[in-house]
């Protein structure tokens, strides 16, 4: 299954990274790699996550990483990552487009 990352999933895993990278390198590498690695889960097991609360479709997933969603949207033969928040926040309706 094809795994597409938009624009704005890219950039806040940037800024979480960038965030990370001030106190500890090692840790920043470690969250980026686990992140590709459990978005890579996806490809195979696009239902593995939660629907999205928000939301309430089932095509609208999350998974959870320390204190990180990434929200996804999957198809039959695509799993597109939309967004990556914090745990603590609501989902904005203008990041799932």
């Amino acid at each position: 299954m094809k795994i597409i990352w938009s624009p704005l999933a890219l950039n806040k895993a940037s800024e979480i990274v960038d965030y990370i990278n001030k106190d500890s390198p090692t840790a920043a590498e470690k969250w980026i790699n686990e992140v590709f690695s459990k978005i890579d889960t996806l490809g195979k097991y696009p239902e593995i996550g939660r629907i999205v609360p928000e939301i309430n479709e089932s095509q609208f997933r999350e998974i959870i990483y320390g204190n990180y969603r990434i929200v996804y949207h999957f198809e039959v033969n695509q799993v597109s990552i939309l967004t990556i928040l914090h745990v603590k926040q609501i989902l904005p309706p203008d990041e799932i487009n």
